[in-house]
């Protein structure tokens, strides 16, 4: 056998294994552009499932709030974001609520629920003792004594109809609540849902 017939079996060879790796790496290539765009599908479909939870709990059973003013200091602070719910609406005392019961100020109100309907509810605006149903109550969350006495103040005590609520705010001297007859008992049918948790700002996230 000649030496050039030699020669042009090895390059034969050396070409048909130049084919089988070239073939081998663009397999191996296609293989991973697929995996790669499998795993960005998966992650846009993981973010857009996210955004539709989200969207669903927002529309249908959270709301976002802000607090406007000072009334619930030291609880709350003004342009604080808060989380609200009523999905449940077995109300109680210590809950703190949003108000969409209609008032002279035309704005909803974020107030705590204090006594519910038949409790008898009696403030000595002297000493600021709150007593529900003859006891005086704990309140650690308030930011001072109850005394300040709004000019159309109850003529206390009195009893909190059924289906209503006896509402004020933390910051005792500085809130516009149910002491004073213009705003009143507030009907449940009025209670837009429960503060769960204040989400911003962020340093000062809490759950209620």
């Amino acid at each position: 056998m000649s030496d050039n017939h030699i020669l042009g079996v090895k390059s034969l060879r050396n070409t048909q294994r130049f084919k089988f790796t070239f073939k081998d790496d663009t397999k191996q290539a296609d293989f991973k552009h697929k995996v790669f765009i499998f795993k960005i599908y998966e992650w846009i479909s993981a973010l857009l499932t996210s955004f539709i939870i989200i969207f669903i709990l927002i529309a249908f059973v959270f709301r976002i709030v802000s607090v406007s003013g000072t009334s619930m200091v030291p609880t709350l602070r003004d342009l604080d974001r808060l989380v609200v719910s009523n999905l449940n609406s077995q109300y109680k005392s210590g809950d703190i609520v949003v108000i969409s019961q209609p008032n002279f100020t035309n704005e909803n109100l974020i107030k705590r629920i204090v006594a519910v309907g038949g409790d008898t509810v009696d403030i000595d605006y002297n000493q600021g003792i709150v007593y529900i149903n003859g006891k005086s109550i704990d309140e650690p969350y308030i930011n001072s004594k109850t005394n300040y006495q709004p000019f159309d103040s109850y003529d206390f005590p009195i009893v909190i109809p059924d289906g209503c609520f006896f509402v004020m705010g933390d910051n005792r001297n500085k809130s516009l609540d149910s002491r004073s007859q213009s705003i009143g008992v507030i009907d449940e049918r009025y209670v837009f849902g429960k503060v769960y948790f204040r989400l911003l700002p962020f340093d000062e996230w809490r759950v209620y």
